[in-house]
């Protein structure tokens, strides 16, 4: 989870992208690197495999503030699409604090964005972490395409919804990315959590930095 930096006066919090392969994680980083400021950001790292890269850089917004006297540096990460390198995903995902999954609108790909999403869940249980409980974003990219599924099927497919058991929790919450829609909110007799979720075209650029905001104040909400 997020380390700190006494020296430097940081928090350092962990983003990961996760999704199938060519479904928009690495144009989402290579967007957000290109935009934001160079001196705020560290060298994007990328490590090339047979079909796919996986891509890391740091960057310390300047618009978040302070949390009780640091700044708060983001290290974003994607991570590969391919099962194969199943490996890789899961040691990045090791001291995560706040996950996008990018999903592919084209229905085609649908199998693959459910495939993708089970196996989030699998290998962010196997450390032991609830995705339902630490901040989590969806991003339906390539909106723009012909053959892009409506949301209400994406939804029903990979975000249907847990039921949320804390009585704490048990409470109507608005979808900050979507105003009159909520991702807390009573279902018949039970209590229905599900993560927020952006649509975006991240070649674009459009819904990229709206995912980067949704999901960073969702981490730095847990550390305040």
């Amino acid at each position: 989870m997020s380390m700190i930096n006494y020296a430097s006066r940081e928090i350092n919090c962990k983003l990961v992208y996760y999704g199938p392969g060519l479904g928009g994680k690495t144009t989402n980083l290579e967007h957000v690197y290109n935009k934001v400021a160079p001196t705020t950001r560290g060298k994007m790292i990328s490590l090339a495999t047979e079909t796919e890269r996986t891509l890391f850089f740091d960057f310390l917004p300047i618009d978040l503030g302070t949390i009780r006297g640091f700044k708060t540096r983001f290290h974003l990460y994607t991570v590969p699409g391919q099962v194969y390198y199943n490996a890789s995903r899961k040691l990045i995902l090791k001291g995560v604090d706040g996950i996008v999954f990018v999903a592919d609108s084209q229905m085609e790909r649908m199998e693959a964005n459910v495939e993708s999403m089970q196996n989030l869940y699998d290998n962010m249980a196997e450390y032991g972490y609830d995705l339902t409980k630490i901040p989590f974003v969806i991003q339906y990219n390539k909106r723009d395409l012909p053959n892009a599924g409506p949301v209400g099927d994406l939804q029903a497919s990979l975000n249907p919804g847990w039921p949320i058991e804390d009585p704490a929790q048990q409470k109507v919450t608005p979808d900050p990315a979507n105003p009159g829609q909520n991702i807390a909110e009573r279902v018949g007799d039970q209590w229905i959590g599900r993560a927020p979720y952006v649509e975006a075209v991240a070649v674009r650029g459009d819904g990229v930095f709206e995912t980067l905001k949704v999901v960073s104040k969702m981490v730095l909400k847990t550390l305040s």
